[in-house]
């Protein structure tokens, strides 16, 4: 196996850290509502920071498999627009530095990436690593954004599960949660609740949810004000895509009482728990896709 060390490079000049959180957000897993996307786009464009440490992406990625953007000037390659996996410090609104660690999923070596993020924890002594992205749910946005927790210790989870035990494709950030785990780290995940029918779509609510929730989960102070903005855009925009469709209100009533049934009954196990004479996901997904492909879907906020 490779030294830790070979696959990432720190600056020389880190300060010294007393403990921080380590968030990490990376691109290519699912992400619906282009949640941690927008969660990342959001820190990076209110606060101020600095890269830190880069990973050696031509280690970690398959460049055939998703070829990084390049630009011709009439006559000659003018850019490249190379890739980057790095770690930045970031201050928070109060001045408490954190660290964020985003780019493109490792496409090979996850368990080099995963051993080398271990060691980059150790050496920084970082307290807590948070992860963060949305996943696609049967759940109508005219109620109150919910999400899954999990993490490395039962004393960290902060959500109820709306899952039991399930088998799902893997990742490199839920690797990163499992070794981190037997290593003895704290580490929390937060999967947010994104409306099936508006999973391809970037939707503000998740982010502000998101935010909140790492906010709550670190101490950290974490602006919010521009994304409740483009959320209310956003929700002010499906409102309007909404009203007068009667098929589409009916299942959006129908997501609206499958939910209230749910969050109404502690001992369901899961969100279609004793759902008779419901539309499946499926059925539901499909209709609204039938509809918004007629439609001028919401803008992603500016």
């Amino acid at each position: 196996m490779l030294n830790p060390e070979d696959l990432y490079e720190l600056d020389t000049d880190v300060p010294e850290l007393a403990g921080p959180v380590l968030l990490h957000s990376l691109d290519g897993f699912v992400d619906a509502g282009s949640t941690g996307q927008l969660v990342r786009e959001h820190l990076l464009e209110a606060l101020e920071h600095r890269i830190v440490a880069r990973f050696d992406v031509d280690s970690l990625i398959d460049y055939r498999a998703r070829r990084p953007s390049m630009t011709f000037d009439r006559d000659h390659w003018a850019a490249y627009d190379a890739p980057e996996l790095v770690v930045r410090l970031v201050e928070d609104e109060a001045g408490t530095p954190f660290l964020l660690l985003s780019g493109p999923e490792p496409d090979r070596l996850w368990e080099g990436f995963t051993a080398s993020v271990l060691h980059l924890v150790k050496r920084l002594g970082v307290g807590l690593v948070v992860g963060v992205h949305g996943i696609p749910m049967g759940v109508p946005h005219t109620r109150p954004v919910g999400m899954t927790s999990h993490a490395t210790r039962p004393e960290l989870v902060t959500r109820n599960s709306w899952f039991d035990k399930v088998q799902v494709p893997g990742s490199a950030a839920g690797l990163l949660e499992l070794r981190l785990g037997e290593a003895g780290h704290d580490a929390v995940g937060l999967a947010v609740h994104v409306p099936h029918y508006l999973a391809q779509s970037a939707y503000p609510a998740a982010a502000v949810a998101a935010v909140e929730a790492i906010a709550a989960a670190t101490g950290l102070s974490l602006p919010s004000e521009r994304l409740r903005e483009a959320a209310a855009r956003t929700d002010a925009d499906i409102a309007e895509q909404v009203d007068g469709n009667d098929e589409v209100e009916k299942v959006v009533r129908a997501l609206e009482q499958q939910y209230d049934a749910f969050a109404g009954a502690a001992e369901r196990d899961n969100l279609l728990a004793e759902s008779q004479d419901m539309p499946t996901a499926e059925e539901l997904g499909a209709q609204f896709e039938r509809f918004l492909a007629e439609q001028d879907g919401p803008e992603p906020p500016a």
